[in-house]
């Protein structure tokens, strides 16, 4: 048994030892190429295809000249860095699957649209913003109930890169000025996130795309719970340490901020279109009253009430960042 344990204790020596020289040849392997080749292999990564030659030179001049950014900006000039590297980059963040084989939406269009036009991209998510197929193109028009615009576009092979162009989401969507938010008011985002549900997605899957953690990394029990909704058991299986303990650290910050989702919703034929697929973004303004809540709050936010009948009822669309306080402040928060 001793001889069984120290041979996989050399194993896993050695492989720890092979791992590491592995990657220490490779990154002497960069550090030796030469400036052509250098400027190849970003060209290969940033746009997913060889450079022309003239493009390799160009590149290869500025790496030279100490200038490596310089070198990668040329290689975004490529149009398959638009037509691909963005969409694979952006398409996961428009599903729960998170799958990058999905058709182009209004979501990864307005990403690669930002990106092209170097805007601020904390506009993502706040911007009365979209980005659609330019009109000269004869593509189905934009709307707000399927995706033939995106799709025509995508399938057409036109550039992404020529052929976006920047227009105001609430002229597209319907939606009042003040209540566009980038693309978490996108088509896309709303069919994926604010289907069903409690709308607490969109706060999660935002916060996992957009600031790289998960509701579990983030955590904190000591923040107070008296905003969690009534649909939240306070006693887990008969147990109340289990929401001390667990379900106050994801709920006790995220409740208060998805509460600013409280008019939206996704609406579709669960019937006839169980995925959505012709489904459209609806919002309720100041004339539109629910008929459960009697108020603008969208019903999926009174859901499972007897749960815990003492919880919070949610009356609007305020919202707090009670993160601002507590281990999550490291995360960077405005102190607005």
């Amino acid at each position: 048994m001793r001889a069984r344990h120290r041979t996989r204790s050399l194993v896993g020596k050695a492989s720890s030892t092979l791992l590491l020289l592995t990657i220490a040849l490779s990154q002497a392997s960069v550090a030796q190429a030469g400036p052509r080749e250098q400027a190849k292999r970003i060209h290969d990564r940033i746009a997913g295809v060889p450079p022309s030659a003239s493009v390799l030179n160009s590149m290869a001049a500025e790496i030279s000249g100490g200038n490596e950014l310089a070198a990668a900006d040329i290689a975004m000039e490529n149009s398959a860095f638009y037509d691909v590297t963005l969409k694979n980059l952006a398409a996961p963040w428009t599903n729960e699957a998170q799958s990058k084989f999905v058709p182009l939406n209004d979501y990864i269009a307005t990403v690669i649209g930002l990106v092209r036009d170097d805007a601020d991209f904390r506009t993502v998510l706040y911007d009365d913003v979209l980005y659609i197929g330019n009109p000269a193109l004869g593509l189905p028009g934009y709307s707000q109930s399927n995706n033939n615009h995106y799709e025509a576009l995508e399938d057409g092979g036109f550039s992404l890169k020529d052929n976006l162009i920047r227009v105001n989401q609430s002229t597209y969507s319907g939606l009042p000025t003040t209540a566009t938010a980038g693309v978490m008011t996108s088509r896309a985002a709303a069919r994926a996130f604010f289907s069903a549900g409690t709308n607490r997605a969109m706060f999660r899957f935002t916060l996992m795309n957009h600031m790289c953690n998960d509701l579990e990394q983030v955590a904190d029990v000591t923040r107070p719970p008296d905003r969690i909704r009534q649909d939240v058991s306070r006693s887990p299986g008969g147990d109340s340490r289990v929401f001390l303990n667990n379900c106050v650290g994801c709920h006790s910050g995220m409740d208060p901020m998805a509460q600013a989702f409280a008019y939206y919703d996704y609406e579709y034929d669960a019937n006839a279109d169980p995925d959505g697929e012709l489904g459209r973004l609806v919002y309720n303004t100041a004339n539109d009253l629910d008929p459960v809540t009697g108020t603008r709050v969208q019903a999926k936010y009174h859901i499972n009430s007897a749960t815990f009948e003492q919880g919070y009822v949610t009356p609007d669309d305020s919202w707090d960042n009670y993160w601002r306080s507590g281990a999550n402040r490291r995360l960077g928060w405005d102190s607005a």
